[in-house]
């Protein structure tokens, strides 16, 4: 035990000498939580929406404006021509135009039914089915609003059903709720991943892994010493980061923060013992930096952070199964977001404590006290 102390004194005391880590380490994952958690967001606002106007009445006035309250659209320009509507799109000015009819106004006062024709640029996909729904929900919003005021309804002669839905877990809908948490997970991977990763080739690269090689220190001692510094660090980052989290945006904490920290802990050995067999299977801190960023992207893209893991084809779902990150994010959101409890995420947890047994065996057979 005393041997291990004195590896984390000098580690600790050469992370605070690297001028070029502490940044790293102290001001990049900061930065980094509060410009994703703006930007990383599948949200549209500001949608660009040419409105072609043929009726000119109070009604179609009042669609409009519905579009332009919703905080989604904003309208680019206003015209009686389809061909305008058109170039609009074709040049890039506007994602889509609204085509109200004539006599869109006098059908809604008569019958309580009237079309419009919304036409879309779909070259993206995603974007183009977001503003769908959006315009989906605001034309159902006026529409029940419209057969208020007409006294259609409620009418009880009348057979339907009504839906009425209630949002559990995130009631406002705000995407930063369900992103910020797996920022975090990211932000503590990339302190703990590539730092760990770069730390015994750095040794190598200045010569003193031949100085410890040539002391009595056992393989466990000399893992442990170079893993327990990030561990602290990553564990600290994360608190900081739920702070700022809280803070900034508002993210629930519903479970419990000892589970996550606990959680966190095993999570921290799993990608910390990556990082470390990373590093004793390379000669420089380039090809570590490589090898690292190889791992981190595949890991990062089928975490679930970005795209639903359900969404995926079969084969890469069972690429995730090896994915220590997908089951942190899916652990922290249930805890943070649900209030989970151990039972919940038990089955993810335990396979966290497997990749974590594993990598940090690989991790010190793989280091050698001898070189060449």
């Amino acid at each position: 035990m005393r041997t291990i102390l004195f590896i984390l004194q000098k580690e600790f005391l050469q992370i605070f000498r690297n001028r070029a880590m502490l940044p790293l380490i102290f001001v990049m994952p900061f930065v980094q939580l509060v410009i994703l958690s703006n930007a990383a967001t599948f949200d549209m606002k500001n949608v660009r929406l040419y409105v072609i106007d043929l009726d000119h009445s109070a009604e179609s006035r009042r669609l409009v404006s519905e579009y332009t309250a919703s905080g989604y659209f904003r309208t680019v320009g206003v015209s009686h021509s389809e061909k305008q509507g058109l170039e609009s799109i074709s040049n890039g000015a506007a994602h889509g135009f609204l085509q109200i009819p004539n006599g869109f106004g006098r059908d809604i006062a008569t019958t309580g039914v009237a079309k419009v024709q919304l036409v879309i640029d779909a070259v993206d996909g995603y974007a183009a089915g977001l503003i769908q729904s959006y315009t989906a929900d605001i034309i159902s919003s006026y529409g029940e609003d419209i057969a208020l005021e007409i006294g259609r309804f409620p009418d009880t002669s009348r057979q339907g059903i009504r839906v009425s839905s209630a949002y559990w877990y995130n009631p406002e809908l705000d995407y930063r709720t369900f992103m910020v948490p797996g920022i975090l997970v990211l932000l503590v991977t990339l302190i703990g991943f590539f730092l760990s990763g770069m730390n015994v080739v750095r040794e190598k690269e200045l010569g003193t892994i031949e100085q410890l090689n040539v002391t009595p220190i056992r393989k466990y001692q000399f893992i442990a010493g170079k893993l327990l510094p990030f561990l602290v660090i990553g564990l600290g980052e994360l608190a900081l980061g739920l702070t700022l989290g809280r803070v900034l945006y508002g993210t629930p904490i519903l479970g419990s923060l000892l589970l996550v920290f606990g959680v966190a802990t095993v999570y921290l050995v799993a990608v910390l013992g990556l990082g470390l067999l990373i590093s004793t299977v390379t000669d420089t801190q380039q090809q570590a930096m490589f090898i690292s960023w190889f791992f981190m992207v595949i890991f990062m893209l089928m975490s679930g952070l970005f795209t639903p893991i359900d969404s995926m084809p079969g084969w890469a779902q069972k690429l995730t199964l090896f994915n220590p990150i997908a089951y942190f994010i899916a652990i922290i959101r249930q805890v943070l977001l649900k209030g989970s409890g151990f039972a919940d995420i038990q089955q993810p947890f335990w396979s966290l404590c497997a990749f974590a047994s594993i990598m940090l065996t690989l991790a010190v057979f793989r280091y050698r006290k001898t070189t060449g």
